[in-house]
């Protein structure tokens, strides 16, 4: 695969916007999951998450604006104005008939959708504001942001529930490397801290339910392992030819040099127990990147935190890695701030960016008691100096939906 340069982030996270403060938080292990106080949750199997604070302070939407679009478009603007300052790309001077945008999220904006809704039963359809048809559907950040900078190039929306933002990723790097567009504002975003998509969340069994232990509920490859934690945010990367990055002296986080995905084609929900199709993602990967798995430096983990999507992702790594598999460093640092569903696979790639940038694995945290069957090494709790040059990231959806990405420094 022709290397794709990461050359912009944006980052909107309960552990923070500013991308000082979110890799400060991450390094630290700092767990940021409490209960929710923004509705009466309390009667929900699992009411705790991740949650964003001062938004408006790095808003760049109007008040006008806000009333017409749900969080979650708010969100993906913030942190794609974000990666555009951190890129340095000014689109007055850019063809934006050949600039894209690829975003990724697993349920759409519920927020908006439920205030209507409640209106449309207390006051009829008079009560329903006509922004409700534009404001809730997955493809709705992807045309905010396309009115908001005039973007009109190839773009796409993924729905794949938690491997989302990922897929969107590794499309956007595939579109540049057929010439489509020039570069791409890429990544994913989600509000699921809301009344009804809480309850969806809910419905789906893979939320822990140990609410009085929030800040350590959330807990990948442990033993007492019971599900994990929802979280709210963004995350949005700038993605162009390393070509196009070194022309215009543009600053490379990494590249992208591998993708993979594949369907376990087992059952609605659950992933295959047995992690083969994972496994064939992950060298479908490799072989795009044309790398030997010993060339992996560190794996950043889908890590859902129940015992069949932990062990089958485990089993996975081993079938792949074989006996190299427990030299490598796995963690899941999601554990830090919550599942951002559909955009967990953004904050992912940004996180990844950043431990390569620092020589630093990110924690597992709530790492406590070890499982037999769950063998590798997890980086448990404490964040490990290391220097990365290739590293693989994991996302997976409901339904057996497996995504693989590969980062060189």
């Amino acid at each position: 695969m022709e290397k794709i340069a990461i050359t912009g982030l944006g980052i909107v996270s309960p552990v923070g916007i500013d991308k000082r403060k979110f890799w400060s938080n991450i390094k630290a292990g700092r767990s940021v999951i409490k209960k929710i106080d923004r509705f009466d949750a309390s009667r929900y199997p699992s009411h705790i998450a991740g949650h964003v604070h001062e938004l408006e302070a790095y808003s760049n939407v109007s008040s006008r604006l806000l009333k017409k679009i749900d969080l979650f478009s708010h969100m993906a603007l913030v942190a794609s104005e974000l990666a555009l300052q951190d890129a340095k790309i000014d689109l007055s001077k850019e063809n934006l008939k050949r600039a894209g945008i690829f975003m990724g999220n697993a349920i759409g904006g519920w927020l908006y959708a439920e205030t209507e809704l409640r209106d449309l039963y207390i006051e009829g359809r008079e009560g329903v504001s006509p922004f409700m048809a534009s404001a809730w559907f997955p493809a709705a950040p992807q045309g905010q942001v396309s009115i908001h900078y005039g973007i009109k190039g190839y773009s796409k929306t993924v729905v794949s529930d938690r491997a989302s933002s990922l897929m969107a990723i590794g499309y956007a790097a595939k579109n540049l490397i057929h010439g489509y567009n020039d570069f791409i504002l890429a990544g994913g975003m989600e509000a699921p801290v809301t009344p009804y998509a809480l309850l969806c969340c809910n419905t789906s069994g893979r939320l822990t339910t140990k609410n009085e232990e929030a800040a350590t509920a959330y807990r990948p490859f442990d033993k007492n392992r019971s599900g994990f934690a929802i979280a709210e945010g963004a995350g949005m990367l700038i993605l162009e030819s390393q070509k196009r990055a070194e022309s215009r002296g543009a600053k490379v986080y990494a590249n992208i040099i591998g993708y993979g995905t594949t369907t376990d084609a087992v059952d609605r929900i659950e992933p295959a127990s047995d992690g083969a199709q994972l496994a064939r993602a992950i060298r479908i990967a490799l072989d795009d990147a044309e790398l030997d798995p010993s060339q992996i430096d560190y794996i950043c983990a889908d890590g859902e935190g129940t015992p069949v999507g932990d062990l089958s992702e485990t089993r996975a790594i081993k079938q792949v890695f074989n006996g190299y598999s427990k030299k490598i460093p796995v963690s899941a640092p999601k554990a830090i701030f919550g599942n951002m569903l559909g955009a967990s696979g953004a904050l992912d790639v940004i996180t990844t960016v950043l431990a390569m940038e620092h020589s630093l694995v990110p924690p597992t945290i709530n790492y406590q008691m070890p499982d037999p069957e769950c063998d590798l090494d997890y980086c448990p709790n404490v964040a490990r100096e290391k220097e990365i040059n290739r590293a693989l990231i994991i996302n997976r959806g409901r339904g057996g939906i497996n995504s693989v990405l590969i980062l060189q420094k």
